[in-house]
């Protein structure tokens, strides 16, 4: 992605980077809204407690997030009153897994772990 160590995020990048994407802030509802805020407080404290014991270069987090490289976009300019037909959207894909330790200075590379 190239060397981005000038890079100055603002209010009005944030902006034009969510309409851009179409990113939205949602109140979570089903399922989601349904865990148990007793259970996730507790969790908190038993792992903060666990990780006092380790050294922060120690500790990595390691996440994984498929990339879909056919999906084509699902909106098209068209004449008015014409009808816009998609197809099925390609489900071609690979699996990244990005992981790098809690102290922030061990980045690992990216790793392909599969492609369906």
């Amino acid at each position: 992605l190239g060397d981005k160590s000038g890079f100055k995020a603002s209010n009005g990048w944030l902006k034009r980077f969510r309409v851009r994407y179409n990113v939205h802030f949602r109140m979570i509802s089903g399922k989601g809204a349904a865990v148990n805020q007793d259970t996730v407080t507790d969790w908190k404290t038993r792992l903060s407690t666990i990780l006092e014991q380790y050294n922060p270069i120690d500790v990595y987090k390691c996440d994984e997030t498929s990339l879909y490289y056919k999906l084509l976009s699902d909106r098209s300019l068209i004449v008015n009153k014409d009808d816009c037909i998609g197809g099925k959207k390609s489900k071609e894909r690979f699996t990244v897994l990005f992981c790098a330790n809690w102290a922030g200075n061990d980045k690992l590379n990216p790793v392909v772990i599969g492609k369906w």
